[in-house]
């Protein structure tokens, strides 16, 4: 059985490679899948003076686990298992680590995320995951 990362930020495209993640499952049961989304870190001092360290950390680790649910309901809907991860930390380099110590076997990843309008033919994340991770990497359209 293999294992898979599914890094998602509630984009289409993120649903997009869940749904061929699906599809690729097929009636078997697809391993071991993990999802993940990446918050950026927060430094700004502005921040810091309202909010302790602990509710930043809850704040994102909400906002991760809002941009999963509807990868989450696509995997629940397809009985299929999973577990989901909210990182903190630069976003590329954090997908290339994880699958890496968890043993991924391959990345399937939307081939653009939110707010990439500036590389229209590849994504930006996409394009640091594959150059980051010796890992094959499927990217979805």
């Amino acid at each position: 059985m293999m294992t898979f990362l599914v890094p998602t930020d509630g984009s289409e495209y993120a649903e997009r490679a869940v749904r061929y993640l699906i599809k690729l499952a097929g009636s078997q049961t697809p391993g071991t899948i993990h999802l993940v989304n990446v918050r950026r870190p927060i430094d700004a001092w502005e921040v810091r003076r309202f909010l302790t360290d602990e509710e930043i950390q809850a704040t994102q680790h909400r906002e991760g686990e809002q941009d999963m649910a509807s990868a989450c309901a696509l995997l629940d809907e397809a009985g299929i298992t999973y577990s989901k991860h909210v990182l903190i930390g630069p976003i590329a380099p954090s997908i290339a680590r994880f699958a890496a110590e968890q043993g991924c076997d391959a990345i399937v990843m939307g081939s653009h995320g939110r707010g990439e309008l500036g590389n229209l033919l590849l994504g930006s994340i996409a394009t640091k995951v594959i150059h980051l991770t010796t890992i094959p990497v499927t990217l979805v359209r």
